[in-house]
C-alpha cells in the first residue's frame, strides 16, 4: 500500500468550544437565535413516515446544503479536513485514537476514507463496531446512501438476530458483541485489515473485552490496524492501553491521538430553582412551553426507559391536539428496543410548519446524531445495570447521570446553531453528580463476560488485560454462578457440551441454560417463546388516560403461575390473531416488542435445531405449567425468594428483601405465593416472577441448596463442623 502524506494546512486539533451552563437568564447569543436558515449536519433519511403529520410532504426546510450532492455535503463536515491526517496516521501508527464530538462526522466519514484509500481491497474488510444496535443500523444506512450502494452489499451491518451483509461486503457495521462472536470462529479476525471501535467512551462490557482481545491479536498480527473513536477526552487511557513501545523512544510509538474540532455553537443551560416532583410531567410541560414561546427548532428529551418514553409521548400527543394558533407538534420515540424501521423515524426530516420532538433514552446522548435539534430537556436520570455485592443480584437502577453525560446531553442542542438546554434539576444538584460513569465491567454481573472469555480461549480470566480491571468479588460471583449452572467445571474449564453450547447463545447464561434443558422437560417450544419474550422490555402498555381499562385487559391475560406463563399466553394469542397490530392496540399489548420477540424466537429456534435439541410442546398436557416452571428453575434457581410476613420477598441466598414490581401478574392474586423465582430486578423490586414449589430447588439444584426445616439444617451444619 502506498503511503499517504497529509497535505498543507492539515493540523491536529485539540479541544472544542465550551458549552455554557448555569444561567438563570443567559445573555449570550442563545437568547436570540439566528433567524436565518438552520444547518442540518447529517440527514439520514427523507422517506415519508407514518408517524409524522398526515398528508404532508417531508421536505427539508432547514438544510441549506439540500441542493448540494452527497459528496459536497460530506466535504462540509468537520472531520473532512482531517482526511489526510487520518489516512497518514493509520499507516504510521498501529493504533489511532480519534477524539471528536458526536456529530463531527467521524462515524460516517472515517469508514469511507478507509474504503476510498484501499483498506478493503484484495478481499479484505473494514469493521466498525458500535455499542448499540440503533447506531449500527442508522450509520450503515447513511454510509450506503453516501456511497450510492445498496445496503447489504458493499456496505452492510450485523446486529444480534439480524444480519444484513453478504460475502461481497467491504465495510461492515456491527455491535461490539457481534465482533466478539466472530472471534469465536476466527480468533485472529483475519479478514479484517482495520477495525474501528466507535463510541468507546461508553465503556460497555463488550467494548472493554473487545479492546483487550484486539490488543492480544495485535501482538500476533503486525498488519492489523485499530482505530478507537471517542466523544470524550479520555484518549490518553486508550492510547496508553494500546501503546507497545517499551524503548522510551517516541519515534517508535505505536499509538497516537488525533483530536477533531466539532461544529459546536454556544448552549445556554437553564436549571430549575428546586427539584421537580415528577420529571416526566415536567418534561411534558417544558416541551409545550418551548413550542409556544421559542424559535423554530426540534426538541430532544432525555428519559430513562421505554415505559417513560411511551408515557411522555402519549401525553405530548394529547397536549398537541389541544394546541391552537401554533405549529404542529410531531412526537417521535427513540429507544433501543424499537424495531429498526421505527428507530429511523427520529432521523426523518421535519416538515414545514412542524416541530419535531424526539423523546429518547440515553442512546441519543452520544451513539447517534439526530439532525435539527436546537433544544434539549435533560431529566438528569439514566437507567444502569449494577450488581449488589452482598447478594450477587444484578438490578436495573435509575440513577443520576454523571457530569460528563449531562454535558454530552447539553451539547446536542448546539450542533446547528446556538441552542438551549433545560435541566430539570438545580445547579447545586449538578455539582453533586459524579464526574464520569463507572465502566460497566466494574459494576455488572460478570457471568456472561467470563463465559465469553472462556469460549474465546482465555483460561485465566483474572490475568486478562482489562482496560479497567473488575473487582475481584464480582469475578468470584460470576465464576460461582457459572459453576452452579454447570457451564464450567471445578477447574474453571467450559463443560462439554453444556458450557460450550451456552457460550454459543447470544443470551445471558441463565436464559441459555433454560433453553438447553427445555427438551428434557418436554417444553422446548414454550420455553423458546418465553425466553424470546424476556428479551423485550415491556409486554403491556399502560396509556396515561386508559390505565384502568389497560389493567382490566392485563388481568384477563394474567395467569396465577406468574409472569412467564403470562408472557407465553400473550404471545400465543398474538400469533393466533395473525400478529395483528390492531389486536395489540385493542389489548394494550406492545406490538413493536412482540414483533421483535417473534424475530428473536425464530433465531433461537434455528440455534436449537443446530444443537439437535428437539422441538417439543407440552400444550394440552395436565402438567404443562409444572414442566415449564421447573425448566425455568434450572436456569434461575439462584434467584429464588420466599414470601415474608412484612409483605416483601426475601431471597433464599443472603435473605435480601425485595418488593414485587407493580405490573407483575401475581399482584392480581388474592394471596401472594409463598415461593417464587424472578428473572429481573428494577431498583428494589423483582419483576418477571414465576410461582414455584420449594422442593424443586433441592431437586433441580441440590448442589446449590440445602433442604429441610431450620432445626434440621442447623443440626446438619453442626455435624458438618465437627
Amino acid at each position: 500500500m502506498s503511503r499517504y502524506h497529509p497535505g498543507h494546512g492539515q493540523r491536529e486539533h485539540r479541544g472544542s468550544a465550551p458549552t455554557r451552563r448555569g444561567f438563570a437568564r443567559p445573555s449570550d447569543a442563545a437568547d436570540e437565535p439566528r433567524t436565518g436558515p438552520l444547518i442540518l449536519e447529517e440527514k439520514t433519511t427523507e422517506t415519508t413516515s407514518s408517524a409524522g403529520p398526515e398528508d404532508q410532504q417531508l421536505k427539508v426546510f432547514n438544510n441549506p446544503y439540500a441542493s448540494l450532492n452527497i459528496q459536497q455535503q460530506r466535504i462540509r463536515l468537520p472531520i473532512f479536513k482531517n482526511r489526510g491526517h487520518i489516512l497518514y496516521m493509520c499507516e504510521r501508527y498501529r493504533t489511532l485514537i480519534i477524539v471528536g464530538e458526536t456529530g463531527c462526522g467521524k462515524s460516517t466519514q472515517v469508514p469511507q476514507f478507509l474504503l476510498e484509500f484501499g483498506w478493503a481491497d484484495d478481499g479484505r474488510q473494514i469493521a466498525i463496531t458500535q455499542p448499540r444496535r440503533v447506531a449500527v443500523v442508522t450509520l450503515a444506512t447513511r454510509v450506503a446512501e453516501e456511497t450510492d450502494t445498496l445496503l447489504g452489499h458493499n456496505i452492510g451491518y450485523t446486529v444480534r438476530f439480524d444480519d444484513v451483509s453478504d460475502e461481497a461486503t467491504k465495510v461492515k457495521f456491527m455491535t461490539d458483541g457481534l465482533l466478539l462472536r466472530e472471534i469465536l470462529q476466527d480468533p485472529m479476525l483475519s479478514k479484517y485489515s482495520i477495525i474501528m471501535i466507535d463510541e468507546a467512551h461508553e465503556r460497555s462490557c463488550n467494548t472493554d473485552i473487545l479492546l483487550g482481545l484486539l490488543r492480544k491479536i495485535m501482538q500476533v498480527r503486525n498488519d492489523l490496524r485499530i482505530i478507537v473513536s471517542s466523544a470524550t477526552l479520555d484518549a490518553e487511557l486508550f492510547r496508553d492501553f494500546f501503546e507497545m513501545n517499551e524503548t522510551g523512544n517516541p519515534e517508535k510509538d505505536t499509538a497516537a491521538i488525533l483530536s477533531v474540532e466539532g461544529r459546536t455553537h454556544p448552549v445556554a443551560v437553564h436549571h430549575t430553582k428546586t427539584p421537580v416532583p415528577n420529571y416526566c410531567q415536567a418534561a411534558v410541560d417544558t416541551v409545550i412551553n418551548i413550542h409556544k414561546h421559542e424559535m423554530p427548532g426540534d426538541i430532544l428529551v432525555f428519559l430513562t426507559g421505554q415505559d417513560e418514553v411511551e408515557d411522555v409521548c402519549e401525553k405530548l400527543r394529547e397536549e398537541a391536539r389541544k394546541l391552537r394558533n401554533c405549529d404542529k407538534l410531531w412526537v417521535v420515540p427513540c429507544y433501543g428496543a424499537l424495531p429498526a424501521s421505527e428507530q429511523m423515524k427520529a432521523f426523518d426530516s421535519t416538515p414545514h410548519g412542524t416541530r419535531k420532538v424526539v423523546v429518547a433514552t440515553n442512546i441519543a446522548e452520544a451513539s447517534i446524531t439526530i439532525p435539527g435539534i436546537c433544544y434539549v430537556i435533560d431529566t438528569g436520570y439514566v437507567k444502569l445495570r449494577a450488581v449488589n455485592a452482598n447478594n450477587g443480584v444484578e438490578s436495573l437502577m435509575r440513577v443520576t447521570v454523571s457530569q460528563a453525560s449531562a454535558e454530552q446531553r447539553a451539547g446536542r442542542a448546539g450542533r446547528i446553531r446556538p441552542g438551549k438546554c433545560y435541566r430539570l434539576y438545580p445547579e447545586s444538584e449538578f455539582r453533586k453528580f459524579s464526574e464520569g460513569t463507572i465502566p460497566e465491567i466494574q459494576r455488572c454481573h460478570l457471568a456472561a463476560t467470563i463465559l465469553q472469555l472462556k469460549a474465546l480461549g482465555v483460561q485465566n480470566v483474572h490475568k486478562f488485560h482489562y482496560l479497567s480491571p473488575p473487582p475481584s468479588w464480582s469475578m468470584i460471583q460470576g465464576l460461582e454462578l457459572l459453576y452452579a449452572l454447570g457451564a464450567i467445571d471445578e477447574s474453571s474449564q467450559l463443560t462439554d457440551p453444556l458450557g460450550l453450547q451456552m457460550a454459543e447463545f447470544p443470551l445471558p447464561p441463565m436464559h441459555s441454560k433454560c433453553l438447553l434443558k427445555s427438551a428434557e422437560f418436554g417444553c422446548s417450544d414454550e420455553i423458546v417463546t418465553i425466553v424470546a419474550m424476556m428479551q423485550i422490555q415491556d409486554v403491556f402498555l399502560t396509556p396515561f388516560r386508559a390505565r384502568h381499562q389497560a389493567d382490566i385487559i392485563r388481568k384477563k391475560f394474567s395467569v396465577e403461575e406468574g409472569d412467564h406463563m403470562t408472557m407465553l399466553n400473550v404471545f400465543t394469542k398474538f400469533v393466533e390473531n395473525g400478529r395483528s397490530k390492531k389486536w395489540c392496540s385493542d389489548h394494550f399489548v406492545n406490538y413493536r416488542g412482540l414483533m421483535r420477540a417473534d424475530n428473536v424466537r425464530s433465531q433461537l429456534v434455528r440455534l436449537l435445531k443446530r444443537f439437535e435439541i428437539p422441538k417439543v410442546s407440552c400444550r394440552g398436557l395436565i402438567n404443562a405449567s409444572e414442566n415449564i416452571r421447573q425448566c425455568l428453575v434450572t436456569g434461575f434457581f439462584s434467584q429464588a425468594a420466599q414470601y415474608h410476613y412484612t409483605g416483601k420477598y426475601m431471597t433464599v441466598k443472603e435473605n435480601f428483601p425485595f418488593n414485587v414490581y407493580k405490573g407483575s401478574s401475581i399482584m392480581f392474586k388474592k394471596d401472594y405465593p409463598k415461593w417464587v423465582i424472578f428473572t429481573e430486578v428494577m431498583q428494589d423490586s423483582i419483576r418477571d416472577v414465576t410461582v414455584i414449589e420449594p422442593e424443586w430447588l433441592y431437586e433441580l439444584a441440590p448442589h446449590y441448596y440445602e433442604f429441610g426445616t431450620e432445626g434440621e439444617l442447623a443440626e446438619k451444619r453442626m455435624r458438618g463442623g465437627q
